[in-house]
Parts: C-alpha cells; sequence; structure tokens
C-alpha cells in the first residue's frame, strides 16, 4: 500500500503545512488555533500553539526557504509568522476583507502570497519594509461568488483561482517594485496587475482544488460534480478536457508529473489521474485500497444502504452502525479528504505528498513503489 505513515493529530483537521526539512508539521484542528508538531525520537510532540485568530483557521502555508507561516481565517484576517528564538512571532497582514478568508499560498519565489476570500476578491499581499507589515493589492469584481483556491504559475505571476461560481480563472499580479520585468513571460508580458487571462467555464458547479503543473504548461481543477478538468495552452486557444468519474466528487488535486495528478475528496480515498502518449487524460485506479469489491453491485447498493440509513432500516438487513463502517472499510481516512500537500520533489516529479482530513488524520503516501504507475513519472 502506497501509505506509509498514519498520524492522527486531532478529532478533524481543516488544512495542515509541512517545514522545509519535513521535521515539522502545523495543523489547525478544526478551531482558531495552529499547532505545531515535531517529530522527536519518531514521535510527534507538541511544541508551539499559534494563538492570533479568533475564528476556525482556513488556510495555512509554509514557506520552504524563508520558514515563514501564513495563516489565514474565518475572522477575515492573515498574519505573517516569523520564528525568533523558540518563539513564533506574528506580522500583520492588512487584507480590506469583509468576509471570510478561506485560502492561501506563497508565490514560488516567497516574495508575496495569495488570500481567496469570500468577499469575491483576491487579495495579492508583498511586504512593505518602511512599515513592518504586509500589504494587499485586490482583485476585485472579477468573481461571482466565493474563491475556494489559489494557485501560482511557475512564473511568480500568473495567478490561477477557482469559485463557487463554477469558473477558474487566470489573472497577472505583476506588482511594480515586488517583481522584475525578467519574470514577465508568455502572455503575462503585458499584462498589468489585475488583468484577467482567461475564463474557464467548464464547470457548472462549485469548482475547487486548482493547481499548475511543474512546468506550468497544464492546468487542472475539479467541480463539485464529479469531474475533473485539465487545460493546455492556457491562454488565447486552450485546448480543454473534461473528464467525469463515478465516485463522490474532489476537494483538491496534486500534479506528482507533467502526466499524474492525485485528486482526493469525499472518496477518502486518492484517486490517480494519468495522461498518455496522445495527452488524453484518464482515472487509472485508488491510490489506497479499494472500499468494496467489485462484485457487488456498486451504486444499487450505495442508493440503498444510504436510503436505509436515513429511514432508519438498510434494505440489505444492515445495521447503521454497519452501513458507515463498509463505506471506509480498507481506507486509510475515515472522512472527507480536504487538503494534499508535496512532501519530495525531485525536479518535475513528487514522489511523496501528505494528505488531511476530517477525521483528523495526516497521511504520508509514497510513489516509490507502484510499479504500475512508473510509466506516467
Amino acid at each position: 500500500m502506497a501509505a506509509v505513515a498514519v498520524n492522527q493529530f486531532a478529532q478533524c483537521i481543516t488544512c495542515h503545512a509541512w517545514s522545509s526539512d519535513h521535521s515539522m508539521v502545523a495543523v489547525c484542528p478544526n478551531n482558531n488555533e495552529v499547532q505545531i508538531y515535531k517529530l522527536v525520537e519518531d514521535k510527534w510532540e507538541k511544541v508551539h500553539i499559534l494563538q492570533k485568530h479568533d475564528q476556525i483557521v482556513s488556510g495555512i502555508d509554509w514557506s520552504r526557504r524563508s520558514n515563514r507561516i501564513v495563516t489565514v481565517s474565518h475572522d477575515r484576517n492573515s498574519y505573517v509568522w516569523n520564528q525568533e528564538g523558540p518563539e513564533w512571532v506574528p506580522t500583520l497582514v492588512i487584507l480590506r476583507l469583509n468576509r471570510a478568508a478561506l485560502c492561501v499560498q506563497w508565490s514560488p519565489k516567497e516574495n508575496k502570497f495569495a488570500v481567496g476570500s469570500g468577499a469575491k476578491t483576491v487579495c495579492i499581499c508583498y511586504y512593505e519594509q518602511e512599515n513592518n507589515w504586509w500589504v494587499s493589492k485586490l482583485i476585485r469584481k472579477k468573481h461571482d461568488s466565493s474563491v475556494t483556491s489559489v494557485a501560482w504559475h511557475p512564473n511568480n505571476i500568473l495567478l490561477a483561482t477557482t469559485s463557487t461560481d463554477g469558473k477558474c480563472r487566470v489573472f497577472s499580479t505583476f506588482i511594480k517594485g515586488v517583481d522584475t520585468r525578467e519574470s514577465k513571460t508568455g502572455s503575462s508580458s503585458d499584462s498589468k496587475f489585475g488583468e484577467q487571462i482567461i475564463q474557464l467555464d467548464l464547470s457548472f458547479s462549485w469548482a475547487f482544488g486548482v493547481k499548475w503543473s511543474p512546468s506550468g504548461n497544464t492546468l487542472a481543477y475539479v467541480g463539485h460534480n464529479s469531474m475533473i478538468y485539465f487545460v493546455d495552452d492556457v491562454g488565447p486557444s486552450p485546448l480543454a478536457q473534461n473528464l467525469a468519474f463515478r465516485n463522490l466528487p474532489l476537494r483538491d488535486v496534486l500534479f506528482v508529473s507533467e502526466k499524474m495528478v492525485i485528486g482526493v475528496g469525499f472518496d477518502c480515498n486518492p484517486m490517480v489521474f494519468a495522461a498518455d502518449e496522445s495527452g488524453i487524460w484518464s482515472f487509472i485506479r485508488f491510490l489506497g485500497e479499494r472500499k468494496a469489491s467489485s462484485s457487488e453491485p456498486k451504486y444499487g447498493s450505495q442508493f440503498s444502504e444510504a436510503f436505509g440509513k436515513l429511514y432508519g432500516q438498510s434494505k440489505h438487513g444492515l445495521s447503521n452502525d454497519t452501513v458507515g463502517s463498509s463505506r471506509t472499510q480498507g481506507v486509510v481516512h475515515e472522512n472527507c479528504i480536504n487538503c494534499i500537500v508535496p512532501l519530495r520533489r525531485e525536479g518535475f516529479q513528487t514522489k511523496r505528498f501528505s494528505t488531511s482530513g476530517l477525521d483528523g488524520k495526516v497521511v504520508i503516501w509514497d510513489m516509490e513503489n507502484q510499479d504500475d504507475l512508473c510509466d506516467y513519472f
């Protein structure tokens, strides 16, 4: 099995992030705290608690080179935490939001970060040395609903977003004095801050979990209608593929190579998607063990069990407890997976990553010994 480590940190985890050497992990146990655990003699010990937010922390990202943690919360605030000696010291971020902050991600050069919000805006934040705070420039009036996820292009300029209006958009985030002209490449070369490069109307439901491929040539995101979307040649003439699958919707995705994507979500089991030599994407298999045997009538039994559970009885004579346990039998996660984070990167390949979910577990997955997937690396 691909899962190499399973750690129970809380009853429920909203999001998590790793330090650059992977010796520490920051998790939000579905409240207003961020707990930092450190691996000490093969055991995880709680070493810090970051307490500044008033409501649930909805996003965490830990920069690899500068060792800074950025957090966002439903309280509409964001903080950048710097380690000074044994303590983590927060620095104020001026977001100017009137709705909850929902997601956050550092840019590749770590000189700015993006915050998606329920205010239909995206905040691009950068540091002002004179005032010792982080200020933001807002991308306004582009989204029709909450921004659910953000993803930086490798060029540090383009930013992809997904929203509950069902659309995926790509913007230019060039800020004079922060970005250099050399970093402006491709379709973003003549774009000003906040200019929309493209809008993708592929989904008719909520959209989540947007990611760029390692080279930046392919964009992937998911819809709440159990579909995943792949877009090549992002620009005036994009090439898009819609892939529907028969399982529960996904919440997040991760490119582990140019031709392979891992999707996680409500099925509690990472799903592997890959592209063939002609560039056609397809579902390969579940990364963990399968929930039910293929000999069972899958969708009929699922509907019958759900219908029976709703009315206090099962069509197959199973108790409510049996129905609940049969769903997650043989699966590492026991509830929705809402976060996937890369761990070990080798060039354009990610051989190890971690997932966290509403079951309070952080699971580390390794792709090294997956012989049937080697051709896609």
